[in-house]
């Protein structure tokens, strides 16, 4: 378990702000947009976690020679 994940989120957290907003006054139209931009920004956190770990990988790998 991460020892962060008991931590309270900062009040500015993005992440937060977006479980907080009330979703009804949004059309159908609206939440299909906003789960296109969610799962476009998901698509785009996974290249970045999927770069620092070759990054990390490939920086591990030439301080072992």
């Amino acid at each position: 378990m991460d020892m962060d994940e008991n931590l309270p989120r900062k009040a500015d957290d993005p992440i937060a702000a977006l479980q907080r907003q009330d979703l009804d006054p949004f059309s159908v139209s609206e939440l299909r947009e906003r789960v296109a931009a969610l799962e476009a920004e998901i698509s785009r956190t996974k290249k970045k976690i999927e770069y620092a770990v070759n990054h990390k990988a490939s920086a591990e790998a030439l301080f072992r020679k």
